[in-house]
């Protein structure tokens, strides 16, 4: 298969399947259960999974006329290992999804279909912005030192710094759609758009669109780069980066209520973050392999995840001792 030809054929099946998500699977509108959050959850993992064991029998790098075993095996375990960082990576998103829906009064009925769209925004705007890093990269490769420092002192930031109180109508789009749009006072039901008083107006459900789209290109700013520390391909880049993000929404539903259990988990992001930065700045001189990348970033995220849930197991065993007998 050509390399057009891959492109077209992954995004049509991309594309497939999103069509059949919401036009058959979710064509009606309702609030997503833990089984139907867990079953997607696993069913979108599986596909990544599965697409990325084929990449062993069917993938060739753009300029490999015949890729062997050994080459399909790196490229098949850079595609993982990006995957894992991309995934880990939107954990972030999942608390601010949670804080905008708080905000903005979204009922959970409508939530699943407004991540819908604002996921595809994303795939749009993250491969614009994968294309205009493949490009910069190829012109000048001094651009990845920018990325690794980018990523050191973003990674830094995460870590030394107290997380800010996420406050949505500070977000400068939302100003802006305020200032120059006309907007209904509420919401009719999943519409973006009515005819309200004679004129075309957005509803809120708009407004909420534009924060989430506005938010994933600040995520991206960080994990993109990233990326580029594991694989230059893009085609590695971008389908790792679909799989992670079409994954989102599930694991929305299934953690948006436990996400703060992980408390550790934003330290072990920013020392992941670091390190990816770290190795930018130092491929020149001392190269990390692949398969050592994906062990360190396995090891920081599950020590992170464990002493989260280590640390809130002993707080609540304090409390249950703190509490006078009888209560």
């Amino acid at each position: 298969m050509d390399n057009l030809a891959l492109w077209v054929a992954f995004n049509l099946g991309i594309l497939i399947l999103l069509a059949l998500d919401l036009g058959v699977f979710h064509r009606k509108l309702h609030a997503v259960s833990l089984r139907e959050a867990i079953f997607w959850s696993v069913l979108w993992t599986v596909l990544a999974l599965a697409f990325n064991l084929s990449m062993l029998w069917w993938y060739n790098p753009a300029h490999v006329q015949d890729a062997t075993m050994a080459l399909r095996k790196t490229l098949a375990l850079e595609f993982f290992t990006g995957y894992l960082i991309e995934r880990m990576l939107s954990f972030d998103n999942i608390f601010v999804f949670a804080v905008l829906f708080r905000y903005f009064g979204v009922e959970a009925r409508y939530q699943h279909r407004l991540l819908f769209w604002g996921i595809l925004g994303a795939l749009i705007m993250r491969g614009l912005m994968i294309w205009l890093g493949v490009a910069l990269i190829s012109r000048f490769a001094w651009i990845l030192y920018v990325f690794g420092a980018f990523l050191v002192w973003t990674g830094a930031k995460m870590l030394f710094h107290k997380p800010e109180e996420i406050e949505p109508e500070k977000n400068p789009v939302l100003k802006l759609a305020r200032k120059f749009l006309p907007i209904t006072p509420a919401y009719d039901g999943q519409k973006f758009f009515i005819r309200h008083e004679g004129i075309w107006k957005a509803t809120p459900m708009f407004l909420v669109l534009l924060v989430i789209e506005t938010t994933d290109v600040a995520f991206a700013l960080d994990s993109i780069p990233a990326i580029f520390a594991i694989t230059k391909d893009p085609f590695i880049i971008y389908s790792s980066n679909v799989f992670a993000i079409l994954g989102l929404r599930a694991l929305y539903f299934l953690l948006a209520a436990i996400i703060s259990y992980f408390r550790f988990l934003s330290a072990g992001l920013s020392i992941v973050l670091m390190f990816i930065g770290v190795k930018m700045l130092v491929e020149k001189w001392v190269h990390i392999s692949t398969a050592w990348s994906l062990g360190i970033v396995a090891v920081v995220l599950l020590v992170a995840i464990v002493a989260s849930l280590a640390a809130t197991r002993a707080e609540k065993r304090a409390l249950r001792k703190s509490r006078p007998a009888g209560e």
